[in-house]
Parts: C-alpha cells; sequence; structure tokens
C-alpha cells in the first residue's frame, strides 16, 4: 500500500507529515512512499532529497490523495480537501474532535478510518506517538527564543568593563511538557528562572533544572493524574484567587513571563491579568503560548504582537511548531511513523486497525462510516493512581517523651555491652601479652577512638562530605608525622617529612579542588 503526503494547505503552515529519514522507516514496513512537489520545501526539505529515498514525487494534491491509500498531514484537512478526496481512505493527522464536530460528520460521509494524533492516550506505550508532546516541546523551546528576539536586554548577567549587567529574570507558569522546555531554554541562556504550577509534586522536577519553584501557601486537593489524563485539573476559586495574588508581587520584579497553562478542549484560564501587564517594566516580554485557547494573559492577541501602553510586549502566536519547521517535521514524522509501526504488525505494508489495541482506539475518531469519538477509557491509565496518603499522627509531649526514653536506654545497653565485651577481651590479651605491649595496645585503642569521633565530627560546610574526611584524615596524619620529626633516626625524619609533605598536598589540593567546583554553580 502507499503513503502519501500532500502539502498543508492552512495558512502559514511549514510543517510536512513525511520526511526522507520517516519515509525510508516507512518502506521497510512494507509501504510505497509519494509526496506532493513542493511539499517540504518550507521545512527546508527538497523534492530531491526525497527522490533519493526512492519516495515519488506527485505534481498535485489530488493525485496523492487518489493514488495513496493512507493519507498524513498535520493540520486537519479542509472542507475542500475532504470534497474532493475518494471514499474509504485512512488518514492521520491533528483532528481536534471536540472542536470539529461537523468536520467528524464530513469524514464519516466520506468513509474515512481517520486517526487523530492529537488523540493518542497519555500512556507509557504510546509515548513515540504523542504529536503533542513532540510539538509543545518545540513550543516551549520556541518561546523562550522570541521573548529573548523581543527583550532588550542580556538573558545571562555579565561583566563587562562598561559596568555589571543583571541577569534577565523569567517567570513560567505551567510545567508541562512545554514549560520545562521553556525552562531548561531560560536557564541554559544564563536567565534566573522561577517556575510555578499548580502541582507541588513537580517542584523536584523544577528545582533539578536549576530554576526556583515559587509555592504557593495554599493546600488544596488535585484530582489523580490518571483521571485527568496527566494533565493539571481545574483550580477552585479561593485558589486561583492566591494564585492571582501571588503573580501581582511577582509582576513588578520579572523581566519575561511565559504562560503554558492549558488543557485540551478547554478554554485557557486567564492567569495574567491586565494589571500584572500594567505593573511590570518598561521593555519587559509576554509570551502566552496559550493564545489559541483565548490566551492565559488578559491582553493577548491570537496570532499578533502587541505592546501594551507601558511598553510591555505581549506575544501570542499559535505558531511557535511551524517557526522552526525542519526540527517540528522530523518530530512529527517520527510520531507517524511509530503510528504506523503500531498499525503494520506484520511488516507487510497493510495496516490494521485494532480496536482493541488502546492506543488506536483511543485515537481512532472515525472508522467504517461511523464516528468513532470519544473513546472508551483506557484499559491501562495515563498515571498509576495514587496511593492514598496515610495521615501521620503528630506525637505529643509525653509520647515523645517515652519514645526518647527508650532510645536512651537501647543506646546505653548496647554501649553497655560493648564496654563489657572490650574489657573483657583486654583483661584475656593481658594475661598473655608483656606490659609493654599492652601500654601500646592502650594507645592505639585510645587513638582509634578520638580520631574517629574528631574525623566524623568535621562540619561539610565546605566540602563534600568524602573530601572534608579526606582533610580530616591528612591533618592527623600531619600531627603524627610532626611529632616523630624530631626523633633522632633518620629513616623515621624521612618519612615524616615525606606524610607531612603528601598530607599538606592533599589538604591543600582539596580547598583548591572545592572552590572550583563551587565557583562552577555561582552566577555573578
Amino acid at each position: 500500500m502507499r503513503i502519501g503526503a500532500p502539502k498543508e494547505t492552512a495558512q502559514g503552515e511549514a510543517r510536512v507529515a513525511l520526511t526522507p529519514e520517516s519515509a525510508e522507516r516507512l518502506q521497510k514496513l512494507g509501504y510505497d512512499c509519494l509526496v506532493e512537489s513542493g511539499a517540504g520545501a518550507a521545512a527546508s526539505i527538497t523534492d530531491a532529497a526525497y527522490e533519493a529515498v526512492g519516495v515519488k514525487i506527485a505534481d498535485t494534491a489530488a493525485e496523492v490523495w487518489s493514488d495513496a491509500d493512507v493519507i498524513v498531514k498535520v493540520r486537519e484537512p479542509s472542507a475542500e480537501e475532504i470534497e474532493a478526496a475518494p471514499d474509504g481512505k485512512t488518514l492521520i493527522s491533528f483532528i481536534w474532535p471536540a472542536a470539529n464536530e461537523e468536520l467528524l460528520d464530513r469524514l464519516k460521509l466520506k468513509n474515512m478510518s481517520v486517526l487523530a494524533m492529537d488523540m493518542v492516550p497519555r500512556i507509557s506505550r504510546a509515548q513515540k506517538m504523542d504529536a503533542l508532546s513532540s510539538m509543545a516541546n518545540i513550543a516551549g523551546y520556541r518561546a523562550v527564543v522570541e521573548a529573548s528576539n523581543n527583550f532588550g536586554r542580556f538573558f545571562m548577567g555579565q561583566m563587562t568593563a562598561a559596568g555589571k549587567v543583571p541577569p534577565a529574570k523569567v517567570l513560567v507558569v505551567g510545567a508541562g511538557v512545554a514549560g520545562l522546555a521553556a525552562i531548561g531554554t531560560s536557564v541554559s541562556l544564563g536567565a534566573i528562572t522561577m517556575a510555578f504550577d499548580v502541582r507541588p509534586e513537580v517542584s523536584e522536577q523544577i528545582e533539578s533544572m536549576g530554576a526556583e519553584f515559587v509555592f504557593l501557601d495554599f493546600e488544596e486537593e488535585q484530582a489523580d493524574g490518571a483521571e485527568t489524563g496527566g494533565y493539571a485539573s481545574p483550580s477552585s476559586p479561593e485558589f486561583r484567587e492566591k494564585q492571582l495574588e501571588k503573580f501581582r508581587k511577582l509582576a513588578p520584579d520579572v523581566d519575561i513571563v511565559i504562560t503554558t497553562a492549558l488543557i485540551p478542549n478547554r478554554p485557557a484560564p486567564e492567569l495574567w491579568t491586565a494589571d500584572m501587564v500594567a505593573a511590570m517594566k518598561p521593555g519587559s516580554v509576554v509570551v502566552d503560548l496559550a493564545a489559541e485557547r483565548g490566551g492565559n494573559c488578559s491582553l493577548t492577541k491570537a496570532n499578533e504582537k502587541v505592546v501594551s501602553d507601558n511598553g510591555v510586549t505581549v506575544i501570542g502566536y499559535t505558531d511557535f511548531p511551524s517557526r522552526m519547521a525542519t526540527q517540528s517535521s522530523n518530530l512529527y514524522a517520527t510520531n507517524i511513523r511509530h503510528m504506523l509501526d503500531d498499525l503494520t504488525p506484520t511488516k507487510d505494508g497493510s495496516p490494521i486497525i485494532d480496536i482493541e489495541d488502546d492506543v488506536i482506539r483511543g485515537a481512532l475518531v472515525t472508522h467504517q462510516g461511523e464516528i468513532t469519538w470519544p473513546p472508551p477509557p483506557p484499559k491501562v491509565k495515563a498515571i498509576a493512581a495514587a496511593a492514598p496518603k496515610k495521615k501521620e499522627l503528630e506525637e505529643t509531649a509525653e509520647e515523645k517523651a517515652a519514645r526518647e526514653l527508650t532510645e536512651m536506654k537501647k543506646s546505653l545497653n548496647q554501649t553497655g555491652l560493648l564496654l563489657v565485651v572490650g574489657g573483657v577481651l583486654c583483661l584475656a590479651l593481658g594475661a598473655v601479652a608483656p606490659p609493654s605491649f599492652m601500654q601500646h595496645f592502650i594507645v592505639f585503642v585510645l587513638s582509634v577512638f578520638i580520631g574517629f569521633h574528631v574525623i566524623w565530627g568535621v562540619a561539610h560546610s565546605l566540602h563534600t562530605p568524602l573530601m572534608a574526611i579526606t582533610n580530616a584524615v591528612s591533618s592527623i596524619i600531619i600531627v603524627g608525622a610532626l611529632l616523630q620529626i624530631v626523633s633522632g633516626s633518620p629513616l623515621v625524619m624521612l618519612l615524616a617529612s615525606i606524610s607531612v609533605l603528601m598530607a599538606s598536598i592533599n589538604i591543600f589540593g582539596g580547598f583548591l579542588v572545592t572552590r572550583r567546583m563551587l565557583a562552577m554553580f555561582q552566577r555573578s
């Protein structure tokens, strides 16, 4: 069978659903590939690149729709494309069925089997087909690039001959795929990055990327991720008011705000209001990744860049992935290829739509002349349901005192037992060993005891724990060597001098290495 990719007809759409790399992999599955001439031009993919891997070039979109059995697209087909399409085709594309009921009716009348890439369930096995995450990742990265292009200063702080340049301060609202991509890009450019999300459990992930998590002093039960497809659930009015109050405090201090809060098939929540924009410094930038669904900023206009009265730029572009067409096309084509890989278990070039498969059934919106959306819940949940948290009982003062007394008695018993056993061993050894040996042995035991407490009592404030202990051991070696360096024996003096030298190198080297390590994490 043949897979065809027509040129996208949506205005400004530069992506293509089939790349030479994905075509090669699809040919190994037994498919022939067909692409409309110039379909990849906006993504810097020439017709010659397709022909080099055995892809046939069609002159028109009508030829692609006519000759191909499976049509792959980025945007949903227009009414004109559907009208001109032959009956019974298989279509793989973004569809957005919740917002396009009329489109589903048209596809049903054409008896098409349609797999919506935006409906791929968020389960582990389907991650390789998750085109929404692929595009969100690119959008988050591009949002920071657009912000830097419209921001009049450096992201990274610098010390120049003309003076010190402070780093930019970036706030990312929402720590989904797009938000995390924006955080990573902002941090890598050297900006002081803060991030907020209604799910406090993502704080560790944010902090591990080098950003600061903005905590909100408000407790609210969030719906389990298994029930919301891995997305954050809508917040209560009380939580929203507390959230807006926090943002108002941050607004005068931040230079760039990137908002990514969006739940599929819902209007975007308004999180950055007009008064917050008014509180920002002139020259600041707001990038709204939710502009297509109304926007998180009250001043956002879809597909436009506006400047507020106080000089704040608000960017509401809806085509961030298309602005990086080459990268977007490569990732999206890979998602399509993985979908076709699952549709072709026998690797013979014949797709099989298995409605018992959670991934395929979840993405299937029309089939055999019927609308199959919405799908039933997947057998495997998007995220495993969280185990109910056990409420920890707080100890009373009496219970705490009783516990500490029990622990102290246990510790004293262990210490006493060790002392008794050690004393018995010393007495047994003293009965057979000469007095001179016992004197040295007692000094040795006391040295071990004192050395243990000295070494493990060293604070790790200037070192890693391992380096702190190593320096403490080296210090004790120096003390011992200095006591022996005054010995009358030339050999002992030589060995003691060598010990002082090597231990000193270890100590000073430890301080030097630690200082260089700490300098790596300091921002000017």
